[in-house]
């Protein structure tokens, strides 16, 4: 349904270490780059984050959060890794939640300017 999705952050610098960090485990690479502007993604941009006068003040109440699918398990957690590695601060650790269904393995972190992130594989074991 969504094409692409954009962000606003205080860096982009200081962000494309950390997304380019937290992003290589799941197949995703930064495929545009310029002053302020960083597109993330497989094939195409998915996710764009951009450097704004006024972020999006971080609510951890709000509900928002960006979800990331990922190939497998291990990736889930080499996601989480290198996202704590880069800035990023722990919100729940990888591993099975069966409250969303048999097979929904994730992890979740919240990135230096304050958005909820996740990555989620739904690979039986």
């Amino acid at each position: 349904m969504l094409d692409h999705v954009s962000i606003g952050v205080r860096d982009a610098n200081a962000a494309k270490h950390f997304y380019d960090a937290a992003l290589k485990p799941l197949g995703y690479t930064c495929l545009s780059q310029s002053p302020g502007s960083l597109g993330y993604g497989g094939k195409t941009v998915a996710l764009w984050v951009n450097e704004a006068p006024r972020p999006v003040t971080a609510d951890a109440k709000s509900g928002l959060h960006f979800c990331f699918a990922a190939p497998t398990r291990a990736s889930v957690d080499a996601f989480h890794a290198a996202a704590l590695s880069e800035g990023g601060r722990d919100n729940g650790a990888p591993g099975l939640r069966a409250d969303y269904g048999e097979n929904y393995y994730a992890a979740f972190v919240i990135d230096p300017d304050g958005y909820r992130i996740e990555a989620y594989c739904s690979a039986a074991g």
